[in-house]
């Protein structure tokens, strides 16, 4: 968390842990009639080929972000001998996504308060993994993450999480302000964590429904989900260094919280 961001900004492609690539027209066509979890499709830029329309209809059925690279990228990306991806490139998700409901309904069967963590535009799968793996730790419910603008369910996100993607559910939502509309209605506070936050976090009260936004690095939490927040957080900063790492300030986030619950603050 920073007072501009947080850093290290990553870009659509820092997915490409080869064993999650499927490339190439007939395997992605294959995966998605199998029901393969398909975190996102690449899709040669300035393609007209009907083969190709059609993946990409298939695949945002499917639920997955569909997007357009040009070439020079599609070959970067490429595991295969030769580039042999055919204008198409899918990663496949390490794990399922659930609903936003699923997360809460998880807190109801165990009787506990929603602690979650709405993802904001982490766009690094390092960061992501990070998340993932605080909160599986710290028992906390879900964690959330937008279509669009953000790092999804991949290899790498799995390697970083340690195997906690598999314990934890992740939601994939089309809109996070619309996931705060939701979470707001099933009486969970929503925080939003800011440098300039008015709040100190061990000031907060963190022991009722709690979720989190952490924003994206570099832009931090983008304005309209920033006023979509019911309060807004800080974590003081007492060095020369005025960030925190998107993780790092959510694992003291969440853990904060997990403190007020144990001791009754």
């Amino acid at each position: 968390m920073s007072r501009s961001g947080i850093g290290g900004a990553a870009n659509d492609f820092t997915e490409d842990a080869s064993e999650s690539l499927i490339e190439g027209r007939n395997a992605v066509i294959e995966a998605l009639r199998a029901g393969v979890t398909i975190d996102k499709v690449f899709i040669a830029k300035g393609e007209t080929d009907p083969a190709l329309r059609h993946i990409a209809s298939a695949a945002r059925e499917a639920g997955a972000v569909v997007a357009e690279a040009d070439r020079r990228k599609l070959d970067s990306m490429s595991a295969t001998y030769m580039h042999a991806h055919q204008g198409v490139i899918a990663i496949a998700a390490c794990t399922e996504y659930v609903s936003l409901e699923d997360i809460l309904d998880i807190a109801r069967v165990r009787n506990e308060a929603p602690l979650i963590v709405l993802c904001d535009g982490i766009s690094d799968p390092h960061n992501l993994g990070a998340i993932i793996r605080t909160c599986e730790a710290a028992g906390a419910h879900g964690v959330v993450i937008p279509k669009r603008r953000s790092a999804g369910l991949g290899a790498t996100v799995a390697k970083t999480s340690s195997g906690a993607v598999y314990h934890l559910p992740v939601a994939r939502v089309s809109n996070i302000n619309a996931a705060i509309s939701v979470l707001k209605k099933a009486g969970v506070w929503v925080y939003g964590a800011h440098a300039s936050g008015d709040t100190p976090i061990w000031q907060a009260s963190l022991e009722g429904p709690v979720a989190f936004v952490i924003g994206g690095e570099g832009a931090g939490i983008s304005r309209l989900v920033g006023e979509n927040c019911d309060f807004h957080v800080s974590i003081p900063m007492f060095g020369k260094i005025s960030s925190l790492n998107a993780s790092v300030s959510a694992a003291i986030l969440v853990y904060e919280a997990i403190r007020q619950r144990r001791s009754g603050r």
